[in-house]
């Protein structure tokens, strides 16, 4: 019997979340055949998940389309999602007859439609989960109200939807399960972590995160000259050789002070959960950032940087109000994988 959870594409966050449900489920039922559907980057699955979680490529959402790491083509992602719709009825077909080649007992959502309606169409479960919905995201565009109305109608048939904090949308899921934040934590000390990767000890550190796109352009002469931080720039840390040491990205983000990025789930989970700092700068009219900026001085150090000072790297003002900062008054729960993975095999029976 398999589980099966399907992942949107868009980004590095709704997988890297979506596997710490995995590796928890997994952790409590080492048996569980566990399959992600996805147009995720086949190395984010070998890299993080449990062994044995196989990875079946496939389109199963739109997204949004990036131009860059900050900036989004919001007509262009509006075409992509109605031209995904257009062909629904036949997608769900193929996903049925595929959850029935792996005996499927249960769908998981981050947060493609087609899962939900597959499972539905199947006659398994079909659980939601998220911080955000996709119907929430296309209505806020000209012209995205009719396929926000499609998915809507879809989500509509969801059995149970695992809400992260940080949350929009939900509307049209019928019954809600809030759970806390799900992160990938650190195990490891962050001086170790340095000795390892090659970080100095005895300065502040700072990780630039821009995700896939990465982000060109940074005045690096200028942050090289940065009073009392040591910035690691793009390419300066070899992944690669990171994981092969047993290292995680996580372990990266605990053994810095600061990171600074764009707004996004993970990334921001991440940091609280692994007590570090974060510079953000704004992403574009991506609907979730009002949300994320909204809520996170709640749960952990933050300050917004705009686009000029992030690029001609004036940023010793902004790091040094940054650290100045007093951390939150109470650290949130970031045990919400295991709270998930608890409530998936309560379901499963």
């Amino acid at each position: 019997m398999s589980v099966v959870f399907y992942i949107s594409g868009h980004g590095f966050g709704h997988a890297s979340r979506s596997i710490e449900i995995i590796n928890a489920l997994i952790e409590r039922q080492p048996h569980q055949r566990v399959i992600i559907r996805s147009s995720v980057a086949s190395w984010l699955v070998k890299r993080t998940a449990s062994p044995g979680v196989v990875l079946s490529p496939a389109e199963v959402d739109t997204g949004v389309l990036q131009l860059d790491s900050l900036t989004l083509d919001a007509n262009a992602s509006i075409a992509r999602a109605e031209a995904f719709m257009a062909t629904f009825q036949q997608r769900i077909a193929t996903e049925v007859q595929f959850l029935r080649e792996h005996d499927a007992v249960m769908t998981i959502s981050d947060l493609p439609a087609l899962g939900i309606a597959a499972a539905t169409a199947a006659g398994i479960p079909a659980l939601a989960s998220g911080n955000f919905t996709w119907d929430w995201i296309y209505e806020h565009y000209q012209g995205g109200e009719n396929v926000a109305a499609q998915i809507g109608a879809v989500y509509r048939d969801t059995t149970l939807a695992l809400r992260m904090p940080m949350w929009g949308g939900f509307e049209t899921m019928p019954k809600i399960w809030d759970v806390p934040f799900v992160a990938r934590r650190s195990r490891r000390g962050p001086d170790e972590v340095r000795q390892a990767l090659g970080i100095p000890i005895d300065t502040r550190a700072v990780l630039t995160s821009f995700g896939g796109y990465g982000l060109d352009g940074l005045n690096v002469d200028a942050l090289r000259a940065l009073s009392g931080y040591h910035v690691l720039l793009p390419g300066m840390i070899d992944e690669t050789a990171m994981y092969d040491g047993g290292y995680r990205y996580e372990d990266l983000v605990r053994a810095v002070d600061v990171v600074v990025t764009k707004p996004g789930y993970g990334i921001i989970s991440e940091c609280i959960a692994n007590g570090t700092a974060l510079l953000y700068t704004s992403r574009g009219d991506f609907r979730e950032y009002q949300v994320l900026v909204d809520a996170m001085p709640e749960f952990l150090r933050c300050k917004f940087i705009d686009h000029a000072d992030l690029y001609s790297g004036n940023w010793q003002p902004h790091l040094d109000a940054l650290l100045a900062q007093p951390g939150p008054p109470v650290k949130p729960e970031t045990n919400g994988a295991d709270v998930a993975a608890d409530i998936l095999l309560d379901i499963l029976g």
